[in-house]
């Protein structure tokens, strides 16, 4: 956008706010970075950037602040008429939750890697000003991946991949669970994931591919991490963790 991004940073500990605003400023994308160091003090800077008529494109906001914390601020921020991206940097990965209800744009962890910065800055700019497409930009629609066909008491029946809550690995067959029931089938479950990738599907586990639209929790306890899907409770592997995490933060952004 004309003059770049508009962005504000907010950490409560000063070298980690320099260092953010560091590489803020060497993306050619960011024309002007503003700082606070509390939550109190960004929502006064947020509202002298509406009086001067140059609201803020972007929160990059720390979570754990004296007073008021970065998570109430985020949906404080949520509930602006025009309202700003936001940008979580913590050190703490228990937040995701948090940041997947508010619909962040991204959750960053400290320390901030500048390639990681410099995506969470792509996915801003794609989004920001006027004419920007809605989130994540409109794509050209996927075709469905063809319907498993499962045995039911000789009867062959056809499952769309739209009816599965999860796919559980067995050996070299996959058990396909819908809300009403079970089905095993004759494909591995790296097969299926490959499959059904376009459909929604993520690997979360070495035994579990998971309708990502079918997440109805995410935990996060003492660096274990498990989601809730149909009222079913599965884990999710260490090496799956913040991959799950920017996919449901990145799909609670786009519109229903």
């Amino acid at each position: 956008m004309p003059g770049g991004l508009r962005v504000l940073a907010v950490d409560d500990e000063a070298p980690a706010l320099d260092d953010l605003v560091h590489l803020l400023r060497a993306d050619p994308r960011i024309g002007t970075v503003h700082t606070a160091r509390d939550g109190a003090g960004a929502l006064r800077c947020l509202d002298r950037a509406l009086a001067e008529g140059r609201a803020v494109d972007a929160v990059f906001l720390d979570i754990r602040m004296p007073g008021l914390d970065g998570t109430v601020l985020g949906r404080v921020l949520a509930q602006f008429a025009r309202a700003p991206h936001i940008v979580f940097v913590t050190a703490f990965e228990e937040h995701a939750v948090d940041a997947f209800e508010i619909k962040a744009t991204d959750y960053i962890l400290k320390p901030v890697r500048p390639e990681r910065l410099a995506e969470a800055i792509r996915r801003v700019a794609q989004n920001a000003g006027p004419g920007a497409p809605a989130a994540g930009g409109a794509r050209a629609p996927r075709p469905e991946p063809e319907p498993m066909p499962v045995e039911l008491a000789g009867v062959t029946r056809f499952v769309a991949p739209a009816e599965v809550l999860y796919v559980e690995a067995q050996g070299d067959y996959a058990r396909l669970h819908t809300p009403t029931g079970s089905h095993l089938v004759r494909i591995p479950l790296a097969a299926l994931e490959e499959r059904w990738r376009d459909a929604g599907f993520v690997r979360v586990h070495r035994s579990h591919l998971v309708a990502l639209a079918r997440i109805e929790e995410l935990r996060l306890d003492s660096g274990r991490c498990t989601i809730l899907v149909g009222g079913t409770e599965l884990p999710v592997s260490r090496r799956h963790v913040r991959e799950l995490r920017d996919l449901l933060v990145r799909n609670a952004r786009r519109p229903t």
